[in-house]
């Protein structure tokens, strides 16, 4: 209960803080949601914004009450420290009373994993630009609303809080995200591959390059086109079609601005992927791992096992899947439908977790080879079987709900696990306590 207490008096201070270094300088605010994508197209859209202003994005996934406050303020998450709390508390309120060499714009990433979080930041935020990624027919956090429908209503409000001089950004490929577009009045743009986009994304290939006299994928390329312009993309290091959608989406912003195509575009060379988003690392033995470790969801596994089937590769795929967590009743069906896709996708199945175990249900029904399929209760040990039995060539995709600690697999897996601060996601001090 005094938890609790403190928790709640301490959002309550850096929300006064927040507001008040808004209303102070008046930055320019982009703010995003969706079911997939957020933390990727942030990254984007502050890799392109950067080209122009002076800009400050959420720092990894602070997108809640306490995260998005936290970027306004420009201050790190003092986790359990009270002492790292009373600094912050404290640098929060030099900045309202001080001078401050203050950004021009913020990229903001917004969550919601309870009823009202979304509708609470948005009403005092008030995006300038509000960015909407990708919607799930089954999304992550679902368990805490009454439905689908009530979470899609909860991002809305971020829709419905844009200022009225401002901009909707819409991924035009995804019909509940479209289906938005009437709730405002301003200017919108849409971006994706079909013909409700403004800014379109076209030829998206894997790329590959050689290593040791083997071929091994090390990134995407694909074209951007707004009019008449078009630009060659390349994004070394990472792979998906979703990662096209974040640039796709940061490109649509620099055109809501009037930015030049070409500089944004140019920038966008300059795009890391986020640690744990279908990052390309390098594996024991010669072999080669996408670290998706991040979180999970039923959308973004099927699209990882998509990316991974469709690999070119001289060994086999590994999919190393744990729980996805937080889908409530949905729970049971999607681990199993999550199976028929690694099963269409990889040679190998290693799954972690309960809930795991219909993945391997759904992979065995589906046709996969029961040999071929591993079971383990933790991330580590999950880990340590793969270090023992991959193979040069091999490509192992590891993925799962973020309370799976799926990082934890990579580490065991990673050529050089002295490099897994740099590389992982979740490597400070205090996830290593939990």
């Amino acid at each position: 209960m005094v938890k609790k207490i403190l928790k709640t008096a301490l959002v309550a201070i850096l929300t006064w803080q927040a507001q008040s270094v808004l209303e102070k300088y008046k930055p320019k605010i982009v703010a995003i949601t969706g079911s997939v994508g957020k933390t990727s197209s942030k990254d984007a859209i502050y890799t392109a914004l950067s080209e122009f202003y002076f800009v400050r994005k959420s720092e990894k996934s602070f997108n809640s009450e306490i995260g998005a406050p936290l970027t306004i303020l420009g201050r790190p998450n003092a986790w359990g420290s009270i002492i790292g709390w009373i600094q912050n508390i404290i640098e929060g309120f030099a900045l309202i009373f001080l001078p401050n060499h203050y950004p021009e714009w913020l990229v903001l990433e917004i969550g919601a994993d309870r009823p009202g979080d979304i509708r609470t930041l948005a009403s005092w935020i008030k995006p300038d630009i509000a960015v909407i990624t990708r919607l799930s027919k089954v999304p992550v956090h679902v368990e805490y609303f009454h439905s689908v429908e009530e979470l899609v209503r909860e991002k809305s409000f971020l829709v419905q809080n844009v200022r009225r001089d401002g901009l909707l950004v819409f991924n035009g490929d995804d019909e509940d995200v479209v289906a938005f577009a009437g709730l405002m009045d301003v200017k919108k743009i849409f971006y994706g591959t079909g013909v409700k986009a403004d800014v379109v994304g076209s030829g998206y290939k894997i790329t590959y390059e050689e290593r040791g006299g083997k071929k091994e994928p090390s990134g995407i390329v694909f074209s951007a086109r707004i009019g008449k312009k078009e630009k060659q993309i390349n994004l070394k290091g990472v792979l998906g079609v979703q990662q096209m959608y974040t640039a796709l989406a940061a490109l649509a912003v620099g055109a809501g601005l009037s930015l030049s195509f070409e500089r944004a575009a140019g920038a966008l060379s300059k795009y890391e992927a986020a640690r744990g988003r279908m990052r390309v690392l390098a594996g024991v033995k010669g072999s080669i791992i996408i670290d998706d470790s991040y979180n999970s969801s039923p959308v973004a596994l099927e699209e990882a096992l998509r990316t991974l089937g469709a690999l070119e590769t001289s060994g086999r795929k590994i999919a190393v899947l744990g729980d996805m967590l937080e889908l409530g009743m949905y729970s049971a069906e999607e681990h199993k439908k999550a199976g028929v896709h690694a099963a269409s996708a990889a040679v190998t199945l290693v799954t972690v977790g309960i809930r795991a175990r219909g993945i391997a249900e759904g992979a065995l029904n589906a046709g996969m080879d029961e040999k071929n399929i591993f079971q383990f209760e933790d991330s580590r040990s999950a880990g340590k079987f793969v270090e023992t039995t991959v193979a040069e060539g091999d490509v192992v995709l590891i993925k799962g709900s973020q309370g799976m600690r799926m990082e934890r697999a990579v580490e065991e897996v990673l050529a050089d696990p002295s490099r897994k601060e740099k590389l992982l996601v979740r490597q400070e001090r205090e996830w290593a306590k939990r």
